[in-house]
């Protein structure tokens, strides 16, 4: 029979449960964090491309690479926001740029984190502040609404509060927002609040705190066909110009859109059709 005693103990942990006990980090190259309970789950096989696919954004890949090698160095390096257009590689660039440090000889770490996981980004990173390795914190689109309270936990990433960032932890996040919250979002700050600008610089200052903003804009059709043609080189997928430039061209118009993610999946269709395993 269990005593008052043992019942109190249960209550107190289901309501203040223990640390998540740290995990062999070198078990894998990334993990993803959860919660209820709070547990970073190793990820064996990190789905990317590598980073010479992707075509158009040599600008932004050039950034993102010399940054993430400074930090993997131990050297300064900053947070850095990729905002622009859907399908056009953003968290594509973030996982190949990881795999090419980790080619490169850096045992850096990918840590991926949801935005509805937010709050919790405080023990997560007490748990990564002990870890003897390097780590990228990793949100993929990120984004907030009408009263969503979230961005007031990513402060704790970008700027640390009194404990400051872990110095072995550098946070890349993607949105097709550049100030991480829609157009008519700022308005109605603007028009209800008692002081419209204090409202407005609360919530769109968070994306002034990200060192670097990598923009990425809708390719041309040029584009379009060299990350197609990309594609099938490095797969070994054989078709002649010409039956490729007819095909994606109408694959693109079914679609409605030209994008890098139209791209892969008009190769996807593809390589399915000729039979080649990805």
């Amino acid at each position: 029979m269990i005593g008052p005693l043992e019942r109190i103990a249960a209550a107190l942990d289901r309501l203040a449960p223990p640390a998540a006990p740290a995990p062999d980090f070198g078990g894998a190259d990334g993990f993803v964090w959860h919660t209820d309970p709070d547990r970073l789950v190793p990820v064996p096989d990190i789905s990317r491309v590598p980073v010479d696919l992707l075509v158009g954004i040599d600008r932004s890949r050039d950034t993102l690479l010399a940054n993430t090698r400074q930090f993997a160095e131990g050297l300064p390096a900053n947070n850095a926001l990729l905002w622009g257009a859907r399908g056009m590689g953003k968290s594509s660039l973030v996982k190949a740029v990881h795999a090419a440090i980790l080619n490169e000889g850096h045992p850096l770490k990918l840590v991926e984190l949801q935005r509805e996981d937010l709050p919790s980004v405080g023990r997560l990173l007490n748990l990564l502040r002990g870890a003897p390795h390097r780590f990228v914190l990793f949100c993929d689109d990120l984004s907030f609404s009408h009263d969503d309270q979230h961005y007031k936990s990513l402060k704790a990433v970008l700027d640390g509060g009194v404990e400051g960032r872990p110095d072995n932890v550098i946070f890349y996040a993607t949105s097709n927002r550049r100030h991480l919250m829609p157009r008519d979002m700022i308005e109605n700050e603007r028009g209800s609040a008692i002081n419209p600008s204090e409202a407005v610089e609360e919530k769109v200052s968070l994306s002034d705190r990200f060192g670097l903003w990598l923009g990425f804009h809708p390719c041309d059709q040029d584009q379009y066909l060299a990350m197609i043609r990309g594609y099938c080189d490095a797969y070994g997928v054989k078709i002649d110009d010409q039956s490729l430039r007819a095909e994606a061209i109408e694959w693109q118009a079914t679609r409605g859109a030209r994008s890098g993610r139209v791209a892969w999946q008009y190769f996807t269709d593809l390589a399915g059709r000729r039979g080649i395993a990805l």
